[in-house]
């Protein structure tokens, strides 16, 4: 952060006299008293008049150019873009709120005027998301979820519910590709996914997806969640405590092996799962199909929920001790949907299927930035404005948040 120093010293006239009670002169320490605190400078917005000067010869006028903006014609320059983005997509303020924060500046710049450029900037990105697409699409192991957004529709006198459907690299193809569809029907999502081949995908237990396990073509691999499986056991602990005791101890020690084993190589984790975690894996199908076999418990309940959902989703949820590059929960995936299900509180909902497309690819950067460590505004800056000074086609992927790098000044 910026710093200021500020000195303060005894007036003149008591620094210069001597000492009341002991009439020695004052002399000076080495070692004076300092203290820290934070201050607040409200943000300005600055008017940037180009001047371009005019030279005229005997057969023509030359004049000078200005730098390139990445909306021609418009009032923003990239700052004032990434700002707007990074407002209402990272912090979730919407265009309405932010049109009252310029209005206290004294700046007339409209929701309307502001949604514009959010689309504009949408397609002006869409290259840079194809590029971020395929790096992530070359993932061997793809996190996937799924989460509602509600959408206005004219034909319609209520908003119906959009889904935005984030994929989420590996270790290896750092990064987040949302996709939006206007509806929860698996067809969009698998035509979005035609272009992963990978080995596997990490899901839901939502059944739109077994048509992408049962394709021979496509050889995909279901890798479950235990973190939707601990849920299911967690909640019926509540109404079936004894039953339940049991397969909720078994996964907490499965979990305890994946923290223990978080930073290891892939070889020494799957060695670490087949060693420990298997066991504890057989042992807990062992009690659970114990349990349905007896019928001790009420085909509604919460407890028999919990034993359908894991017995049903068992080669999938003990897939991810057959490879040490799998995860044992979709929680990665789950994280990304944080700003989404805290946003839509806000700005609660998209005014067509449109915009909910343009969120889609300006999401996006957005979590990649978060996975990268990278500031969100600073990227966005940046890659909008080297867009616009033409930014050669064939290194867009200089761009992407993981291997992105600010132009020294």
């Amino acid at each position: 952060l910026p710093r200021q120093r500020r000195v303060h010293d005894l007036a003149p006239e008591r620094k210069n006299a001597p000492c009341a009670r002991c009439g020695e002169a004052l002399r000076p320490l080495s070692t004076p008293d300092t203290s820290e605190h934070y201050q607040y400078v409200p943000a300005q917005l600055l008017v940037i008049e180009e001047v371009c000067l005019k030279y005229a010869c005997g057969c023509a006028i030359h004049t000078a150019a200005k730098p390139a903006q990445p909306l021609p014609k418009s009032i923003a320059d990239a700052g004032l873009l990434a700002y707007v983005l990074t407002m209402k997509f990272l912090y979730h303020v919407p265009l309405h709120r932010q049109q009252r924060m310029w209005s206290a500046q004294g700046v007339d710049i409209s929701r309307k005027t502001a949604g514009g450029w959010v689309g504009q900037l949408a397609l002006l990105l869409g290259p840079l998301f194809a590029v971020l697409k395929a790096h992530v699409f070359g993932s061997k192991v793809l996190g996937h979820d799924d989460i509602g957004v509600k959408v206005l529709d004219p034909a319609l006198n209520f908003a119906r519910t959009g889904r935005l459907w984030p994929h989420v690299g590996d270790r290896e193809h750092p990064g987040v590709v949302f996709h939006y569809t206007p509806t929860r029907g698996g067809e969009a999502m698998k035509e979005f996914l035609a272009g992963y081949h990978g080995q596997y995908l990490q899901v839901d237990a939502y059944q739109a997806y077994d048509g992408l396990f049962t394709d021979p073509e496509r050889k995909l691999k279901e890798v479950g969640c235990w973190a939707h499986a601990r849920r299911y056991v967690f909640k019926a602990l509540e109404t079936a405590q004894r039953q339940m005791q049991l397969p909720m101890l078994l996964i907490h020690e499965l979990y305890q092996l994946e923290e223990k084993a978080a930073e290891w190589p892939a070889a020494e984790r799957l060695a670490l799962r087949q060693r420990c975690a298997k066991p504890l894996l057989g042992r807990l199908k062992t009690y659970l199909a114990g349990l349905r076999e007896r019928d001790e418990l009420l085909p509604k309940s919460p407890a028999f929920k919990a034993v359908r959902y894991i017995l049903r989703q068992w080669d999938a949820l003990a897939r991810y001790c057959d490879d040490g590059d799998l995860e044992i929960d979709n929680n990665g995936t789950e994280r990304s949907l944080r700003g989404v299900a805290v946003g839509r509180r806000n700005w609660t909902f998209f005014g067509s299927d449109a915009g909910g497309r343009s969120a889609a690819v300006l999401l996006s950067f957005v979590a990649s930035c978060q996975a990268a460590g990278v500031d969100v505004y600073a990227w966005f800056k940046d890659v909008l404005g080297r867009i616009a000074q033409g930014h050669p086609v064939n290194r867009l992927a200089e761009l992407l948040p993981h291997c992105w790098k600010p132009l020294a000044v």
